[in-house]
This record gives structure tokens, sequence and C-alpha cells, in this order.
């Protein structure tokens, strides 16, 4: 059983429109169930983290900017951030950390776990790097190389380079108390994980739009 978090959002669909909505798209889901494992809707609240009694594994999913307080600095004129979101999924993220339930971080995910590390964020990428092929365009991917670390576990899952596909404008800048075991062609880091943990692993780029299920595999497996 996969806890993945969710978006609250506007959507429209059928005779509804502009409805305030629960959701998450459908890839999260389809991945984790072709990996053999049970996707579970998580809404963002706070109240508690008592769901994870019954659950097996939590998947940070992309979405929103992490708030720029929660690592002692003031939102940039591109951050938009959402603090509900960031408290219900940083109560579940410390949590499962804290019983060593298996976690996958996902774009906004792996950012949340940096900053949850004790890390920082880069605010706006092409501000940083001076280019913007992370989100080349609204609703477009872009797509870049990685290297990994030898002997990682994503080097382990993924080989000694790839090709992958981001959507992001913010970036991990320190992961904290993280070891960062890969990075884009421009330096970006993009994957962390905790060594020390059964499975805690997040990337910047975006597996779930790709054909490529070995992350998801690995992951459930950890959390079976």
């Amino acid at each position: 059983m996969i806890g993945v978090t969710a978006y609250t959002t506007t959507a429209t669909w059928g005779p509804w429109r502009d409805l305030t909505s629960t959701l998450v798209p459908h890839d999260y889901v389809q991945n984790v169930t072709a990996a053999g494992g049970r996707a579970v809707l998580l809404p963002a609240d706070d109240l508690d983290a008592g769901v994870l009694d019954r659950l097996d594994g939590l998947l940070l999913a992309g979405g929103a900017d992490v708030d720029p307080a929660l690592y002692g600095e003031r939102p940039g004129p591109h951050t938009e951030p959402d603090p509900n979101r960031d408290a219900g999924e940083l109560l579940l993220l410390r949590t499962a950390l804290a019983r060593d339930l298996p976690v996958l971080g996902v774009c906004r995910g792996v950012q949340l776990m940096a900053v949850a590390a004790g890390g920082r964020l880069h605010q706006h990428l092409p501000d940083t790097l001076g280019h913007d092929k992370h989100k080349p365009a609204v609703g477009v991917y872009g797509s870049h190389g990685v290297r990994f670390a030898p002997g990682s576990r994503i080097a382990a899952l993924l080989g000694d380079d790839a090709e992958v596909n981001a959507y992001h404008h913010q970036g991990v800048a320190d992961p904290g108390a993280l070891t960062a075991t890969a990075w884009a062609d421009d330096g970006l880091i993009e994957a962390l994980e905790d060594p020390a943990k059964r499975f805690v692993l997040g990337v910047q780029w975006h597996p779930e739009t790709a054909a490529d299920q070995r992350i998801f595999r690995a992951f459930v497996a950890a959390a079976a």
C-alpha cells in the first residue's frame, strides 16, 4: 500500500467547472500499480500521521514550490508556495523517516526531502544557472543528461548515466543531511539518498511520465 501525496487545486471535468479538488496525475498511480503496489491518495492535511499505520511506503509527488520560509528565505518573485501541502507532507515525511518506511520523492518531493533534512533550494533556476532547459516552456518537459555517483542506489538502478525529462524551475542547492548522488550536465543536484535507511530516494526528474519502471519497481519492492 503506497501513499501518494496529492494536489489541492481547481479542476474541470464533465459538467463540473473550476471545482476545488484533491487529485494527482494518473501516471503516479499507473506506475505504482505496474510495479505491484496499490496507490492510496493522500490529501494535503496536517491533522496527524496516523494514515502511515496502514501504509507500506510514501511517494511524495510533484507540485507547487516549497515555502522558502522553511529554509530561512523570503519568497522570490517567481516562487509560488503551497504552505498547506508543505505542512501535511512534512509531517508524513518526518514520521515515515522515523519509522524507516520507504520514501520516494519526485520533483517537488526531492526538494521537500532536502528542506526537511536541513538543506535549502534555488528558488529560480534561470537566475542561478542562466538557462531554462529544466523547464523550457509552460507544459513542456525539458531533457538533459544525468551522471550518477558510483555505488549509489540510483546508479545501481539506472547505470552509469541517463537522459531524463525535467519540468521544474527550482532545485536543490544544499542537500542537508542527505547525500547527493546524481547531477545534471549543468551541475544541478538531481538525486538524493539516505544510505542509512531501507529506501530513501528522491529524484528531480519525472520518472512517472517515462516508460522506465526501474525506480518504481525498486521502491515497491522495498515497501513489500
